[in-house]
């Protein structure tokens, strides 16, 4: 298993944790139990922010999904943030198991971004989007521009982002990563063919959110 390096400070801080209690429960001759449930957190950490190896294939005309998780959300909505028009959002649910690395659904030029502080609603709340401590993102692939958004849940604490206003980006490379649950919303243009439904279950780099249509 690959950690990512946003977990290493997470992980090294859970193991002294664990060795601490279990020098304790070794001293005392008692309480096993004890070392046994502080063993679950480094494992937790572990398994939380592994870093699994995706294919790095570039889907022209496709927006792949930027997370792993579950599908909540699909609507028309005004987007008052950027375009300031009708847009179809797609919303992306991120549980605590699965994988909070985020990647660039789209390849092209970062045209907007801004991190927000705001609540810590429980993400998948469709205020969540609007409240919520969040990042938003523009990019140009010269055709079309689409927003997505890292948006922190009531678990999550810290949102990460590599890229910045200006930046050409490849689709499918790290956007950041979202700390201990939350989700991501995209904003598509209105007419937008989308390939999921609420319930569908995605896989971040592979998964198809949508086909762009041809202009």
């Amino acid at each position: 298993m690959i950690l990512h390096k946003e977990g290493k400070t997470f992980v090294i801080v859970a193991v002294i944790f664990f060795l601490a209690v279990l020098a304790v429960v070794l001293i005392l001759g008692k309480y096993q139990w004890l070392a046994a449930l502080a063993f679950v957190l480094p494992v937790f950490m572990l398994c939380f922010f592994r870093n699994p190896k995706r294919p790095f294939a570039q889907a022209s005309g496709t927006v792949l999904s930027p997370c792993d998780g579950k599908v909540v959300i699909i609507q028309e909505v005004e987007e008052p943030e950027y375009f300031n028009d009708k847009r179809l959002q797609v919303s992306v649910f991120m549980s605590v198991w699965n994988v909070h690395i985020n990647w660039i659904p789209m390849g092209g030029k970062v045209m907007y971004f801004r991190h927000h502080q705001g609540k810590y609603l429980i993400a998948k709340y469709p205020k969540a989007s609007e409240l919520n401590e969040r990042t938003s993102c523009v990019i140009d692939n010269g055709k079309t521009q689409i927003l997505f958004r890292q948006i922190a849940g009531y678990v999550a604490r810290r949102i990460v982002s590599y890229i910045k206003e200006g930046d050409s980006v490849e689709q499918n490379a790290q956007l950041g990563f979202i700390k201990f649950g939350s989700r991501m919303d995209i904003f598509l243009p209105i007419g937008t063919e989308i390939c999921v439904k609420v319930g569908d279950k995605v896989k971040g780099t592979e998964t198809a959110i949508a086909k762009l249509q041809k202009q």
